[in-house]
Parts: C-alpha cells; sequence; structure tokens
C-alpha cells in the first residue's frame, strides 16, 4: 500500500476573517479545500470592527447579509466620530453617522458599510463555511513546514494539543495566516515599506455605564487630542459595554505599564470610574506590501502580504478582496479551462491595490495626528478657546478624508492585468473619497437596480457573464462557442433596460467571476477565440 497522502485541491493556512472569506467563496463555488488553524477560533482582542460596502457585497453572494445585519452590534447606536480632549473636557469636533438601522445604501451599491466586530463577524463567516459541506476544518493545527513541486505542496503540520504531526499533500496552499506569516518566510519572500510607524498598545475595558458619566452622548471613535498632539483613541466596540482604548505610541519601542495604562484611561475620561481590562495588546503599525503574492503553486493574502495602519479600516476589507480575486482562479485552474497566466494574474491586480491602500492609511494616519502640540489647548481662556475651535474646524476637514472612502472600496481597477482586454479609453483617476462607476474593463462592473429588483451585481460569481445591454445587442453566441471550446463557463444575460445600458456604455460586456469587467464592445470581436484565451489566462 502506498504512503502517499491523498491530494486535497487547496489547503489553507489561517482561519481568519480572510481564510475564512477563501473557504467560504471556494466552498460556495462547491470546490473542496482545508483550513488549519493553530487557534481554537476564540478572537480574545478584536481588532476590526468595519465591513467596508465591498465586502458586504461579497456577504450578499454568499447569502449573509442578514447575518452580519442581525449581528449583537445594537442597531441603534450613533456612529459618531468626536474629536475630544476628554470625554468630560472640551468637545473640539464631530462627524455624525447614523445608527446602521439608519444607514443608506449609497446609488453605487446595493449594500452599506456594517459595523460589526471581529468576534462577532468571524463566527459569521464560519457559520457560513460550516454549511458548505466541501469544507473541512482543522483547528489547533499549525504549518511547521512545506515544499512544492510541478503538481502540488507538501505541508507537515502539527497538532498543537497532541504534538502529533502529519502530511497533507494539496494542489495549492494558501498562507492567510497574518503579519508573522509563517508562509511567507518559507517562501523567502520580504516585506517592504516602514516596519515601524507606531508602538501602539491596545486596551479593552469594560464598563457599562461610561456613556453615562459624560455628556458627549453615544458614538463610535472618541479621538484624544492633548497638548502634545492626538494621543489616543477610544471605539465602543461592541456598542454595550466593551471599549478599545488604543494608545497611539511613537516609533519609539515600549509598552507601558499597567499603572500607565491606567492613568491614561483616566487622562482620557477626564473623571475616576469603575470598569474591568479584559485584555492588553501590544501591536506595531506598519507600512509595508510583501515583494511578491507567491511562488508557484503557494500564494498568501490578506495581512500575510499587506499591513497597514487601521486608520481607514482597509486591512481586512482590502485581504478579502484578495481572497475573491484567488478563489475564481484556484476554481479555474482545478476546474481545468484556466490558462498557464491566470493565477500569475493574482499579483499584478491586488498588489497595487494593496500598496494604494496601504499608503491611504498612513495618510489617515498623518490626518489623525495633525494637530500637533499646542501647548495652550486647555487654557481656560478667550485665546484658549480660540485655538480649540480653530484645532477642531481644521481637524474636522482633515480627517472627512478618512470617514468617507467609497473611491477606495469600490474603485479599485485592475488596469494593467494580463487577463483583461483593454478597450482604449483613456484611464480615468483613481477616487478616494468619491466614487465614479464605470464598466471599463478592469473595473468592479457597475452596479445598477433592476426591473425585477434585483441588482446587476446578483447577476456575477460563479462563472462568466456575458450581457447584452439591449434586445438588439449582437447575440453572443460567437462567444458563446469560443468559451465552450474551452470548457470556460459562460452565460448570456439580456438586459433591456435603459439605466443599465447607461452605466456600462457598451451593447456587449463581459464579466467576470468576481464582479470585474473583463472586455466590452458594441460589436463581436472578430477572434472571439482570442477574447476567450485572453480572460482565461491563455495567452499573453
Amino acid at each position: 500500500m502506498s504512503n502517499t497522502p491523498d491530494i486535497i485541491p487547496v489547503l489553507i493556512v489561517g482561519a481568519g476573517p480572510v481564510g475564512l472569506a477563501l473557504a467560504g467563496d471556494l466552498g460556495w463555488r462547491g470546490r473542496p479545500c482545508t483550513i488549519i488553524e493553530q487557534g481554537d477560533g476564540s478572537i480574545y482582542q478584536p481588532r476590526m470592527d468595519f465591513v467596508g460596502v465591498r465586502t458586504m457585497e461579497f456577504c450578499r453572494r454568499w447569502g449573509i447579509v442578514d447575518a452580519v445585519e442581525h449581528s449583537p452590534y445594537p442597531r441603534d447606536y450613533p456612529q459618531d466620530n468626536m474629536y475630544l480632549t476628554a470625554l468630560n473636557g472640551y468637545e473640539l469636533g464631530r462627524e455624525k453617522f447614523p445608527a446602521m438601522q439608519d444607514e443608506v445604501c449609497p446609488p453605487e451599491s446595493p449594500q452599506h458599510r456594517e459595523r460589526c466586530p471581529q468576534h462577532m463577524f468571524d463566527p459569521i463567516l464560519q457559520k457560513h463555511c460550516k454549511t458548505l459541506p466541501t469544507i473541512t476544518f482543522r483547528y489547533r493545527t499549525k504549518l511547521v513546514s512545506f515544499t512544492q513541486d510541478a503538481t502540488g505542496v507538501t505541508a507537515e503540520v502539527e497538532n498543537v494539543d497532541k504534538g502529533t504531526r502529519e502530511t497533507i499533500r494539496a494542489h495549492y496552499m494558501i498562507g492567510c495566516d497574518g503579519a508573522a506569516s509563517g508562509v511567507r518566510e518559507g517562501l523567502g519572500i520580504k516585506l517592504q515599506g516602514k516596519p515601524a510607524l507606531t508602538y501602539t498598545t491596545n486596551i479593552i475595558f469594560k464598563c457599562a455605564n461610561l456613556v453615562s458619566l459624560h455628556d458627549k452622548g453615544k458614538g463610535y471613535r472618541h479621538i484624544f487630542v492633548g497638548p502634545e498632539g492626538t494621543w489616543a483613541t477610544i471605539v465602543a466596540i461592541n456598542g454595550r459595554d466593551w471599549w478599545r482604548m488604543s494608545i497611539i505610541g511613537t516609533e519609539e519601542k515600549r509598552v507601558p505599564s499597567e499603572d500607565e495604562i491606567r492613568a491614561a484611561i483616566r487622562r482620557a475620561a477626564g473623571f475616576d470610574f469603575d470598569y474591568e481590562i479584559l485584555t492588553v495588546l501590544p501591536w506595531i503599525r506598519r507600512e509595508m506590501v510583501a515583494e511578491s503574492f507567491g511562488k508557484g503553486r503557494v500564494f498568501m493574502a490578506g495581512d500575510a502580504v499587506h499591513l497597514m495602519s487601521p486608520t481607514g479600516g482597509f486591512g481586512m476589507n482590502t485581504g478579502i478582496q484578495d481572497a475573491v480575486d484567488l478563489s475564481w482562479k484556484l476554481d479555474a485552474n482545478l476546474a481545468g479551462w484556466a490558462g498557464p497566466r491566470l493565477l500569475e494574474s493574482y499579483e499584478p491586480e491586488r498588489r497595487p491595490v494593496g500598496q494604494r491602500n496601504v499608503a491611504e492609511a498612513s495618510r489617515n494616519l498623518g490626518r489623525m495626528r495633525s494637530p500637533g502640540a499646542n501647548a495652550a489647548l486647555l487654557d481656560d481662556t478667550p485665546e484658549g478657546a480660540a485655538l480649540r475651535r480653530e484645532i477642531g474646524r481644521d481637524f474636522a476637514a482633515a480627517m472627512t478624508h478618512e470617514w468617507h472612502t467609497l473611491g477606495i472600496h469600490l474603485g479599485y481597477r485592475y488596469d494593467d492585468s494580463p487577463v483583461i482586454v483593454p478597450d482604449g479609453t483613456p484611464v480615468p483617476p483613481l477616487e478616494e473619497m468619491t466614487y465614479t462607476q464605470t464598466a471599463r474593463p478592469g473595473a468592479r462592473a457597475p452596479h445598477v437596480w433592476l426591473k425585477d429588483g434585483r441588482s446587476t451585481l446578483d447577476l456575477f460569481g460563479k462563472g462568466f457573464i456575458l450581457l447584452r445591454l439591449s434586445a438588439d445587442a449582437p447575440s453572443g453566441d460567437a462567444l458563446v462557442a469560443a468559451a465552450k471550446t474551452r470548457g470556460v463557463p459562460l452565460t448570456v444575460v439580456t438586459l433591456d433596460e435603459p439605466e443599465a445600458a447607461r452605466a456600462y456604455e457598451r451593447r456587449l460586456v463581459l464579466v467576470r467571476p468576481d464582479g470585474h469587467v473583463a472586455w466590452r464592445d458594441d460589436r463581436l470581436p472578430p477572434d472571439p477565440l482570442l477574447v476567450i484565451d485572453r480572460v482565461r489566462g491563455a495567452v499573453g
């Protein structure tokens, strides 16, 4: 009997939100995968609490929007961002945001952002994955080492509790194992950028009646400015009794003592109150992107390839975009219709997005620290009051850039992708705060509400979709035949709806399984097979 282990299609290392999203998308496609995680799945220090609008569009695809909207986070909790000297001190400014129950979808999406902290969001993704029979979970299992060859990856894993080891053989392995990625280390891939922007300390403390002890009312994020500048934040993790204080720190490596932490909490409040410290997590704020997103049959996603300041809430959301881009390409390779360049396109598509988002997050950090030192900030004088008004006005104007980032979340494009067919139109500018929909190849296919109540986004996901944007558009039969020749899943959808025609601008638009436009024109291409071969990664 052979000792060669059975081969699995995809081995995912790490069961954080990015690993769970990748497993969930693969499982949604019916593709088997195994996910290993050295922990037990518990979240002791939720580092993420913002689910961006693009991630919510993916949740819509997976059928879990209702679960996110009905997470334990209270729907009636206001999401204001406040700029303060202390909770009982001076209010310098405020950006008002509605509670989640009152949030309105932007015109460009069928979804809106959600407040769902990681200790609520991860279990929703996990529950979704566990409804899919093709996904195997292996908690308390860590990756020890791996090798790869032309046909697959051989991973040695260890049961953390028992110390026993075994070998797993997979066609592909994906590292979703975070900032200290063992997969990245095993590949010998370096991170490039700034390794330490700040040495920050997060403190989660419990206090059920904190809001009643001051006059600022309910809000999500409180940014504290002192004479030395911006020094800390407090966010309402669960909208009830859990609060996360971040002592921002500097580039100097140090961890505050418990006495310093308690003094900081007292300073931020401006009064003594009863609370319980639950966890303390020192961490390093970085600005780094991996020099490569994978080698051979091993790829990485999420924090394993891009490390950014949380200012803006881009981290997890960028990682889930990685996962969706990678998922359909893995599925295509395993199904046998992908060309050799399809998986190679993952890095040139996603690395520029990672670089852009990492840089924008750091710019947001700069905006948050923009007040600088102002010795007279707390002076109870007319001059002090005038200074506070000036700082509040300038700070609020700067911070607006962080609170409104639809262009970052929806406007990422794959303009230079090797598996996109350019249409020769001018490259539109990349937006940050605003977002202008475009059906230019490489862009996210526009959202338009259809007469039957669906979004155009609801049409995309499992295979390629050829949109005919009018009843008299070319039939598309030649593209369908070319796709069939190569085994590429392609479905034709005719939309005789003027608003959709205006948004997509061409009579024929080919949309990829990830919802990005691959090709468009008013006429069928002279060589349909060449188009199909390009978008499946078979030609350069």
